[in-house]
């Protein structure tokens, strides 16, 4: 095979967050998961959702708007993930305990 390989262990991270919440949108995965897991930057997290939507093992679960005043304009766009058929859980023992915490 050629090529980057599909395996990703922050793609695995984020399957183990979605896995125990509902549908979350980029932002907030990515505070859950610098608080569970090693520091990564918000690109890469995007990236990583982008990536798991093409090779499904993310799904978007909706797409919310909201209005405010942001320095880009008047909206933002919230996506929101859910994991999709090729998503495979390994059930990350951090992950599990900080939810538990959480409810």
């Amino acid at each position: 095979m050629r090529g980057r390989p599909l395996k990703s262990i922050i793609r695995q991270n984020i399957v183990e967050i979605l896995y125990f919440s509902n549908p979350m949108y980029g932002y907030e995965i990515f505070k859950v998961y610098n608080t569970i897991f090693p520091a990564v930057t918000q690109r890469s997290i995007y990236y990583h959702l982008r990536k798991g939507e093409v090779i499904e093992e993310f799904k978007i679960s909706k797409i919310q708007s909201k209005k405010g005043n942001y320095s880009w304009g008047q909206n933002a766009e919230r996506i929101y993930y859910k994991l999709g058929p090729n998503a495979n859980p390994k059930i990350s023992k951090r992950a599990k305990k900080f939810f538990e915490s959480r409810s």
